[in-house]
């Protein structure tokens, strides 16, 4: 039987994040060696890491560029790694950028371009459209954030505002054959969603931007929505016949980490229940979802008998209603929500946490709560209903030592759950 319940827990983080290791997922998916030169693009958290595990097993001349954001990175030899901001944009980006639009100028068709891409690569690559500027970009950024729009959403307004996404990364490789190694923080895994999809060409239009931007009563700058009704918002869709050679392939995504988490799980004895890899919404409901099936098993011993522990992932979003917000991300938000519910109730841990290791605006992954959480919070002279209603959950969970801390894990596939209940 589990002794240390947060012990067990941050196992089955760990194999979640494992299993979404760039060196395993590469060497599955490797391709053939070119006759022209083999030229490396990518962006996302997890690209310094997919650059290094490619340069680890390719047998062969390589070169390109990365880019990652700031902070640590890992190693490369014959890639280059650049780095940006996220999740706003900054000039940085706009450099990295038409760095990689350089390395695929005067391409053949005996060339092979990688492109190793994962979740946060829309922030980092910034390439604003017609006549908008890089304050454009961020202001469009910054209304997604806030306004709480679905990933999937998010990244359908991105690609019609920029010259990068959207597959036309890709497009301007033309005539060399293009493989994208994607990992995915997407629910539901579509290619095209994952860092907006600079080389995955994508059936959405301008009219479907527009209509997104109604639909979540968005602000954004005139020149935007001047630029979204305009001919010039559209790209080439998956039947150009500059995409013909070009293949893609997911080789690490939530569903196969949450696999690996319940194998975990069942080596240690607890029964594991995937609930799901896609879950959406904003973080404080499905903490209420989450926190209503904990009681139900705890309480009634449906629908699942106990020991049980629940796993879950996706991507779940935090609206900010107002200009006055403190520190934290979804995942916190998510777990404060759920401490609130459960409040008293016995013999329920959980840990919410993002796989790369950064759960929105502070260092930490996420954190730990139970059923005296709250309790504990408001002897730490802490009220948990304004640190929730305030967006301030890390400070909360902080105030009694309960942030999960990993640093970056070098992958991401997005937001992990578990629920142990016992």
């Amino acid at each position: 039987m589990i002794e240390d319940a947060r012990a067990f827990l941050a196992s089955l983080f760990n194999a979640a994040v494992e299993a979404a290791d760039p060196v395993a997922a590469i060497r599955a998916h490797l391709p053939e060696r070119p006759k022209g030169r083999t030229v490396v693009i990518g962006a996302g958290k997890a690209a310094s890491q997919m650059a290094a595990a490619l340069e680890s097993l390719w047998n062969g001349p390589l070169e390109g560029t990365v880019v990652a954001q700031h902070g640590p990175v890992a190693a490369c030899r014959q890639i280059e790694v650049l780095q940006a901001a996220h999740p706003v944009p900054d000039e940085a980006g706009i450099a990295a950028s038409a760095r990689l639009f350089a390395l695929l100028r005067d391409l053949t068709e005996d060339d092979l371009v990688i492109a190793l891409v994962s979740g946060g690569g829309s922030a980092l690559l910034p390439a604003p459209a017609g006549m908008l500027t890089l304050a454009d970009e961020i202001a469009v950024n910054r209304a997604l954030l806030a306004f709480g729009a679905p990933i999937s959403a998010m990244n359908v307004v991105r690609k019609h505002v920029s010259r990068i996404k959207g597959g036309r990364l890709a497009h301007a490789a033309h005539p060399a054959r293009v493989v994208s190694l994607i990992i995915s923080d997407i629910p539901g895994d579509n290619p095209a969603h994952v860092a907006s999809g600079p080389t995955i060409p994508d059936t959405s239009t301008p009219q479907d931007a527009l209509a997104i931007v109604q639909q979540h009563r968005m602000t954004l700058p005139a020149a935007v929505m001047e630029h979204l009704a305009s001919p010039e918002a559209a790209a080439a869709g998956p039947d150009d016949p500059v995409f013909a050679r070009h293949e893609h392939h997911v080789i690490a995504s939530a569903r196969v980490s949450l696999e690996a988490a319940a194998a975990t799980a069942k080596a240690a004895g607890i029964t594991p229940v995937i609930l799901s890899d896609s879950i959406e919404g904003e973080a404080r409901d499905i903490g209420l979802m989450h926190a209503a099936l904990a009681r139900e098993v705890r309480h009634h011993g449906r629908p699942f008998a106990t020991p049980v522990v629940i796993l879950s992932g996706g991507e779940t979003t935090v609206t900010i209603r107002d200009e006055g917000y403190g520190k934290g991300g979804r995942n916190t938000e998510f777990l404060l929500s759920f401490a609130h519910a459960i409040d008293g109730l016995p013999n329920v841990q959980a840990l919410a946490a993002d796989t790369d290791g950064r759960d929105g605006s502070e260092h930490n992954a996420g954190a730990f709560a139970d059923g005296e959480s709250i309790l504990r919070m408001r002897a730490a002279g802490i009220e948990p209903r304004t640190h929730l209603m305030g967006h301030d959950a890390y400070s909360a969970f902080d105030s009694i030592g309960d942030i999960f801390d990993t640093g970056p894990t070098g992958t991401n596939v997005n937001d992990f759950r578990a629920i142990l209940i016992r």
